[in-house]
Order: C-alpha cells, then sequence, then structure tokens
C-alpha cells in the first residue's frame, strides 16, 4: 500500500512529505493507522546531525494510533485496539527482561537503532530503495509497520493525542522520578529544562509528593508554563542558578536533581545543585561524542549519585496503562501538555514553533 510521511534525506534539511509503498506486517508484526505523533527533541537531533542514522529516515517515535492489521502469529492485540508506541521493545527472555530492566533489553537495541525492524529490514521503501524508521517505528506517517512488541494496548476513552505523549515524554519524565529515583513525599525536587519532557518530570514530582519543586529555563516562558504544572518556584538559568537553588533548599542543595535537556555543561551544574547525599538524575541525551566531566572527589566526598534514566526506568506494559489511568483520574494532567496540534504537511513549522521554547508539546494529528 502507499502512505504519505514526512523524510528526512539530510542533516540540516527540512522534511520532505512523500508517499512511500508501505510492505504489510510479516510474523509478528503490526500495522498501525497513525493518529497523532508528538513533536520531540530527540527526533530533531537527527536533523541537527546530534545523532547519527541511516538515511533517508521516516521519523516520529512518540505515537499512537489505531491497529489496521496483524501478520501471522499475532495474538495478544486486535485490528481496531487502540495502541501508544514504544520505542523501545523488549524481547522479554534476555538477561535485562528477565531482570526488570525491559528499556535496557539486548536483543532489539540494535535493530532499533539501526532504523529498521527485527529482521533487519524496513517496512518503507521508495522506488524500491529503503527508507529507514526510527526507533523501528516512524511514526510521522499516516501508516506504519511495527513490531507488536512497540505496541501497548490503551482504552479507547484515553484520546490518542494523549496516549502518544505517554509513548514517550510522559513515560520519560514521570517514570524518571517514579521509577529511577523513587522522589520521597516532601522532598525537594529541582528540574533543569523545562520542555515537554522536563514538565513530565514536573508532573511526576508532583504525583509523587514533593514539598519543593523548583524549574530551571532560560525561557521566563516555559517557566510560566512550569509554575503552571505544579513547580513551586522557578529560576532562570544563568551565573546565579546554583545560589538560587541552595538559597531555596536551606543553603544545602536539592534532594534531587534532574537534567532533561542534554548539554554537558548543564549536567556539571545539576551536581552542584544538589545536596551532599543528593541523587543527580540525567534524563536528557547528550549529543553523540560529546563527555561530561563529574568529578570523582565531590562523588566521593559528599556521597552524591549519578543515575542514568532510560525511558523512565520504565516497564511499558506496567506504566503505559499506569499513565493512563491516573489520567483518567485526574492525577496526571497530560492534556494541558499539548500546546497545539498540526496536520503533518505543517511538521516544518511545529518543529520552528518547538524552537522558539514557547510550546510545551506539538502534536501532529493525522
Amino acid at each position: 500500500m502507499k502512505t504519505r510521511a514526512a523524510v528526512l534525506h539530510a542533516p540540516r534539511q527540512p522534511f520532505q512529505i512523500e508517499e512511500l509503498d508501505l510492505a504489510p506486517p510479516k510474523a509478528g508484526e503490526v500495522r498501525v493507522k497513525i493518529a497523532a505523533a508528538g513533536v520531540c527533541h530527540s527526533d530533531w537531533h537527527l536533523v541537527t546531525g546530534a545523532t547519527t542514522h541511516a538515511l533517508p529516515v521516516v521519523p516520529g517515535h512518540e505515537g499512537a494510533g489505531i491497529v489496521d492489521a496483524i501478520g501471522p502469529g499475532v495474538t495478544r492485540l486486535g485490528v481496531g485496539d487502540h495502541v501508544a508506541l514504544n520505542w523501545a521493545p523488549a524481547c522479554g527472555h534476555c538477561f535485562y527482561c528477565l531482570h526488570d530492566k525491559p528499556n535496557l533489553c539486548e536483543t532489539y537495541t540494535d535493530p532499533t537503532w539501526a532504523g529498521t525492524l527485527m529482521d533487519g529490514t524496513t517496512r518503507f521503501s521508495r522506488d524500491g530503495a529503503p527508507v529507514y524508521q526510527f526507533s523501528a517505528l516512524g511514526c510521522f506517517a499516516e501508516y506504519c509497520v511495527v513490531p507488536v512488541e512497540c505496541c501497548v494496548v490503551l482504552p479507547k476513552t484515553v484520546p490518542l493525542t494523549v496516549a502518544a505523549l505517554i509513548g514517550c515524554a510522559v513515560t520519560t519524565g514521570v517514570g524518571a522520578v517514579l521509577n529511577t529515583a523513587q522522589v520521597k513525599p516532601g522532598s525537594s525536587v529541582a528540574v533543569f529544562g523545562a520542555g515537554g519532557v522536563g514538565l513530565s518530570i514536573i508532573l511526576g514530582a508532583k504525583l509523587a509528593g514533593a514539598g519543593r519543586i523548583i524549574a530551571v529555563d532560560q525561557s521566563e516562558a516555559k517557566g510560566d508554563m512550569a509554575l503552571d504544572f505544579g513547580a513551586t518556584d522557578f529560576v532562570m538559568a544563568g551565573g546565579e542558578t546554583i545560589s538560587a537553588i541552595h538559597g531555596l533548599t536551606g543553603g544545602r542543595g536539592a534532594d534531587y536533581v534532574f537534567e532533561a535537556i542534554g548539554i554537558p555543561g548543564v549536567q556539571e551544574q545539576c551536581l552542584d545543585a544538589a545536596r551532599p547525599g543528593g541523587v543527580v538524575v540525567l534524563v536528557g541525551i547528550s549529543p553523540m561524542g560529546t563527555g561530561t566531566n563529574l568529578p570523582g572527589a565531590i562523588l566521593t566526598r559528599q556521597e552524591k549519585t549519578v543515575m542514568g534514566s532510560y525511558y523512565g526506568s520504565a516497564n511499558v506494559a506496567r506504566d503505559f496503562p499506569l499513565f493512563a489511568d491516573l489520567y483518567q483520574q485526574g492525577k496526571l494532567d497530560l492534556d494541558r501538555l499539548i500546546s497545539k496540534t498540526y496536520p503533518l504537511g505543517q511538521i516544518n513549522e511545529a518543529y520552528a514553533a518547538m524552537l522558539t521554547g514557547e510550546a510545551a508539546r506539538g502534536v501532529i494529528v493525522f
């Protein structure tokens, strides 16, 4: 069949809307009619070249839709099911899957990052040549074929725009709080970066019962959004950031500090923002080839802990339905994350708006 998709042919070039060929699902695969796909910075890293990837590629890794067809052997979902897409599929039987770390699955990591499905091939093509699928998904398309492990069925009462955000920003941010750091009630939290993931961290910290939630960003507009989402304080990023955080936390620093940007210099700042015995959680992914200077003497003498959080340390089979349920109970206000919706043909405008820093999350709708 044919499908329209946003295609990236080279770094630093705009997305092109093209008609691609889409092969039917093979064994263990599902075809999804995409309803919504989030405008996430991780896809923009393909454009800037910060993330290297096989090209041409259909980006889009934060999506949701309706199952349109299933391949041989697929039994746990059916045509018509509403699904949120998971960009870190898990095999269920490797070392990490068996030790409750399916987000680190070693079986599916390589093909996922290569832009193919599990057999090393793609389902998108044009004129017989492969078009790669970012994160084994490629949901900036009207339809995509994905491994069944990438699909988590959610109630049809959950809007698919919200389900799309559960697929990445919400799970990455809320999961970093609840799963990775396991923030304790009454504790102090500092969040560097108030984009879609940072705002999700703030929602998670509020849900966990944090006593003080300090948002840090270089945009006053994002600071206002952070306060609206539940932050108790906003600190403008700059030369006085650390002293301001210490001033708000009894001179000690925050119990938990989350970095949701992926900039090495900011990661180093986060260590200074944490109190002795505090925890720094690195959520944003840095550009490939960059390094962070985290001085061992400070880590040792002040017993600070630095943790990575990949996809919110999530078990998506458990966490996607949990976050959907919390949303339906009114405990996770995810509707306000959606700043604006765009048709596929306006994807370049959607990313331009993201780069202004004035949007929480744009969503492509089909």
